[in-house]
């Protein structure tokens, strides 16, 4: 499958957005790692804006980027939504909730403890009647949603956004299950290249065991692989450099998605 890529968003430790974080990936700046800031969106009207959770304040902040950065409208597009697994927090309190003598589990907890939370918002925020997909793959999360949302835009032969995203757990979550830092990059992927085509992503599924793609930068490689939407990392860097590279993502089963990146010239 052939995609172009035409707008980008990115959250993450000291790579507040894609324009700050670009020059970062593709080793023109230095990394400094800081701690990720997300503020409510204000496509929503203030009562939604209160009830949001961090998970849904990045999937919507790196969404907005990426569609503003390809010059459509958000509404207008269909959309992939890919996370490990969802919002922690809002699972752990409804869990301590429930193991209090109250037990009364409130209606804004409940809707935001749902795995496609933040497609609704995102709906909601966009005004959108388009068909949303909320995926989960564990580790392989990001690399399932890309070729999901690849698919999709294949398949309508339109534009299509994908959203991936985690946050780190609750201590009692994070035993079991660490994720060490808020993650969070976002793609429009369109079939047709267009004046706002970045790059061209051609796709192709190897069989088997293979290398995967990891970051020459020792502290982002642990930012890789510390958060299971940062497996996106090497993909970001290929665009940010701006040159022709061959990238592999790991499946599932030891399968790779393996990724052509080639930037686009002028047109």
């Amino acid at each position: 499958m052939r995609l172009h890529v035409e707008g980008i968003g990115l959250a993450g430790p000291g790579l507040p957005d894609w324009a700050a974080g670009a020059p970062v990936l593709a080793g023109r700046a230095a990394y400094e790692p800081a701690p990720v800031v997300l503020a409510p969106s204000a496509l929503l009207p203030p009562a939604e804006r209160r009830r949001m959770t961090e998970t849904v304040k990045l999937a919507l902040a790196v969404g907005s980027e990426a569609v503003a950065g390809a010059g459509r409208e958000a509404g207008d597009l269909p959309s992939v939504f890919a996370s490990s697994g969802g919002d922690g927090a809002t699972i752990t309190a409804i869990l301590d909730i429930l193991a209090s003598e109250q037990r009364e589990v409130s209606p804004t907890r409940f809707h935001n403890s749902v795995h496609n939370a933040p497609s609704g918002y995102w709906s909601i925020a966009t005004h959108s009647r388009e068909s949303s997909t909320s995926l989960c793959a564990h580790d392989f999360s990001f690399a399932a949603g890309l070729l999901e949302a690849a698919a999709l835009a294949v398949a309508e032969a339109r534009p299509v956004l994908l959203a991936a995203y985690d946050v780190p757990y609750p201590a009692v979550l994070h035993a079991v299950r660490p994720i060490h830092s808020t993650f969070g990059t976002a793609l429009v992927l369109s079939p047709e290249r267009s004046v706002a085509s970045l790059a061209t992503l051609t796709l192709s599924l190897e069989r088997g065991d293979g290398a995967e793609t990891r970051m020459a930068a020792p502290a982002l490689e642990d930012l890789r692989t510390g958060n299971p939407a940062a497996r996106a990392l090497p993909l970001l860097a290929a665009l940010a450099e701006g040159a022709a590279r061959d990238v592999a993502l790991p499946l599932m089963a030891g399968n790779l998605l393996k990724l052509a990146v080639v930037p686009m010239a002028p047109s």
